[in-house]
């Protein structure tokens, strides 16, 4: 009977962890839209008018339907995990969690990595090969964009996919990934400078948001990473 009654208490400390887990992060993504409150308002009236292109044209407009479409995110999240079971000891709604954070959270980025510049189609593409030359004159915020492309990626593939489930191949999958966004500018002539620091942000990204989310997909002690 004790032992009945210790394992159904086993539960609780796991959903007091994913309470607080979500709580910060409802608190991180209150912090940053306060942040950014100024230009997010002034897109505001253009994507609820339904002028999608010059919402979905603009970074603040990216970044305003980013944020109003978190609630139907967070319902796809509870509704594949109500529809699924656990597979391989994983509980549901962390696989389904995963599949949506690394969409959701990587999507959009994509976008504004793609948007075309004023001259696209009309200047050829720019490379810069030399590390480090840019991230000079990148700022803070285009350092903290960079990091952002493939964080949701690096934080929840390695939840998703088991072959993932090292740091080192995170940094592989975001630098790859990376790779091709940045031939994507140069090929198809968007305005936009390929840069080999943007290579080198966009992983580091990914593996810090892969350090971040690795009590959740590390491998049982003594395996290697």
């Amino acid at each position: 009977m004790g032992s009945m009654k210790q394992s159904a208490s086993l539960p609780a400390p796991t959903r007091t962890r994913r309470i607080v887990l979500v709580g910060l992060a409802v608190l991180g993504l209150a912090a940053a839209a306060f942040a950014v409150r100024r230009p997010l308002m002034m897109s505001a009236p253009t994507c609820l008018a339904g002028r999608w292109d010059r919402c979905f044209g603009t970074e603040n407009g990216v970044v305003f339907m980013m944020l109003a479409g978190l609630p139907l995110a967070g319902l796809v999240v509870w509704l594949l995990g109500r529809c699924r079971p656990a597979a391989g000891g994983t509980p549901a709604w962390r696989l389904s969690l995963a599949e949506v954070g690394m969409v959701y959270g990587t999507v959009p980025f994509l976008w504004l990595t793609l948007m075309p510049g004023t001259r696209a189609g009309t200047v050829q593409g720019r490379v810069s090969l030399v590390p480090l030359r840019d991230l000079l004159t990148m700022g803070p915020i285009g350092i903290a964009g960079n990091l952002l492309v493939f964080a949701a990626l690096g934080a929840f593939a390695p939840v998703r996919f088991a072959a993932l489930a090292s740091v080192s191949r995170v940094l592989l999958l975001g630098a790859g990934f990376s790779v091709l966004v940045e031939t994507l500018q140069y090929v198809l002539r968007l305005d936009r400078v390929s840069s080999v620091d943007d290579v080198l942000v966009n992983a580091a990204g990914a593996g810090l948001a892969a350090l971040a989310s690795r009590r959740w997909w590390r491998a049982p002690a003594g395996a290697a990473h």
